[in-house]
């Protein structure tokens, strides 16, 4: 159990899916997580930035004081003059007065008396209405006081932007002074003072590289993915056997591939040239095993024919010898078969086939010898269902289980075949009314050369020259049925008989 976790905790940490999970979850994140560290340093920056201008303002106010409060009245004709003293620099100072006893109006009942650079009436309007928007005028109407910070962002008629940085209250004999400082510097523009964070020009071009680089990462990433599906595609329709014009260099549109999609033109290649070599190496060795073969038989004639009839001993020595032969040229033709199965394995496409139609073509072939020993055939075959698989190796295993049923049932006997597809594999079972075998020795029918057929059988079959009658049918059937994915089971019937069971996956 604990290798099993193991193992999975290992495929999950090499996967490039979960990789590239991760790697989104820290794309998404890393944002807001540096987002909230700058704002917090914005904003601190910014409180020492607002918090000197109003000191700033306050110096210029308490310098203002002593004039404003003189008894001779304050100087009403040459306030800009000494606001202009203090004003520049992208400083805006404005001096708003409110007499004692005057009435409070909408505007609180202030006059702008003087500014520094001089400023429209209109612009006048814009600050008084910010003032009143916020609060500002009323408060500083009924006590001639404000504490509070300021930090108002708004643009006036002629469409420039202006940052309210301080509101100081000078009380006087005379009544409420206040000034009010203004900052046009780029400087303070640029900042976020008066806006949320995320307005400013640098958070917007972050933004706008963060977009474009995740644009770039996303497009990487799909085509990279897409370059990889289509090497799935060449796999899948060389594996299908449409090889003319399918290599995975011609598929490949990125440099860093290029090699591995040599290797795996390479590696399909090198399959195919070892398919022929297995078929070309099968031919080659069965003749040369059956012309020496050949010439033993020829020679046996004769020495049959010199053995006298009352010789039983000789006549059962060359009895022997032809068996040994005809058993001799049935395995020859078993290897030849086994290394040509091996090579269609290896080389024929494995493409969606018919089961239902193979079996039911095999069947067909088997109609006269069931009918001649009167064995009954039930079937049930539903249509379509469909196994990837090459043609001749999903024959080859139908045909020898079913040969093996046909051998071993008597005469009068029955076969079952039964073909179910559920759950997304197809079940095969074919059972026969023979003998069974002993449980002792049932875990051995799929091994190589094991046979339990009878000497009279297995005579007859070998003079036939019937690979599948060599010990090696049932071997056959279970290297093709694991090499397409799938299992085969043998099991006594009750009542007697086998049913060797099948289990292959379907074509999803």
């Amino acid at each position: 159990m604990l290798r099993r976790l193991r193992w999975t905790a290992r495929r999950i940490s090499g996967s490039l899916t979960v990789r590239l999970g991760f790697l989104l979850v820290i794309f998404a994140a890393l944002p807001f997580i540096l987002y909230g560290q700058f704002e917090t340093a914005d904003r601190k920056e910014r409180e020492i930035v607002t918090k000197n201008l109003r000191y700033s303002s306050w110096l210029i106010a308490q310098a203002l004081k002593p004039l404003l409060n003189r008894e001779s009245g304050p100087p009403t004709a040459s306030l800009n003059e000494e606001l202009a003293k203090y004003g520049g620099d992208g400083t805006n100072l404005k001096l708003m007065f409110q007499p004692k006893g005057g009435a409070a109006g909408q505007d609180g009942g202030f006059y702008f008396l003087a500014s520094a650079p001089k400023v429209d009436a209109a612009d006048l309007g814009a600050i008084l209405d910010n003032l009143q928007r916020h609060g500002i005028v009323s408060q500083v109407a009924e006590s001639c006081t404000w504490d509070k910070p300021v930090d108002i962002r708004y643009t006036q008629p002629t469409g420039h932007e202006e940052i309210l940085t301080s509101v100081v209250p000078i009380q006087s004999r005379w009544g409420c002074w206040v000034l009010v400082s203004s900052h046009v510097t780029s400087e303070l523009l640029a900042t976020a003072i008066g806006r949320p964070y995320w307005q400013t020009p640098q958070v917007r071009l972050s933004l706008m590289l963060y977009l474009a680089v995740a644009v770039i990462a996303l497009l990487t990433a799909l085509s990279v993915r897409r370059h990889i599906r289509h090497f799935r595609h060449v796999a899948r329709e060389i594996r299908q056997g449409r090889v003319a014009g399918n290599t995975f260099a011609s598929r490949n549109a990125i440099p860093e591939l290029d090699s591995v999609a040599r290797d795996f033109d390479g590696l399909v290649h090198d399959l195919h040239h070892v398919a022929g070599v297995i078929r070309q190496t099968a031919e080659d060795n069965a003749h040369s095993f059956k012309g020496p073969v050949a010439t033993i038989q020829a020679c046996l004639e004769p020495l049959k024919r010199l053995i006298p009839a009352e010789h039983a001993r000789g006549k059962r020595a060359a009895e022997l010898i032809e068996l040994s032969l005809d058993r001799l040229k049935a395995l020859i033709s078993a290897s030849q078969c086994l290394d040509n199965t091996m090579a269609d394995m290896i080389e024929s496409p494995r493409e969606a086939v018919d089961l239902t139609q193979i079996v039911a073509d095999i069947l067909k072939s088997y109609r006269e010898v069931l009918v001649a020993r009167q064995i009954r055939l039930s079937r049930q075959l539903p249509p379509d269902v469909l196994v990837r698989a090459g043609k001749v190796a999903l024959a080859v295993v139908v045909e020898n289980i079913l040969d093996n049923a046909v051998s071993f049932t008597p005469d009068a006997g029955a076969i079952a075949v039964r073909l179910q597809e559920e759950d997304g594999v197809i079940n095969l079972t074919i059972e026969d009314s023979g003998p069974g075998i002993d449980p002792d020795k049932i875990d051995n029918i799929f091994d190589r050369y094991f046979s339990l057929r009878p000497p009279d059988h297995a005579r007859r079959d070998a003079k036939a020259g019937s690979p599948g009658h060599a010990g090696l049918g049932l071997w056959i059937v279970k290297r093709n049925v694991e090499a397409l994915g799938g299992t085969v089971t043998a099991t006594n019937r009750i009542g007697g008989g086998l049913k060797v069971h099948i289990v292959l996956p379907s074509v999803t």
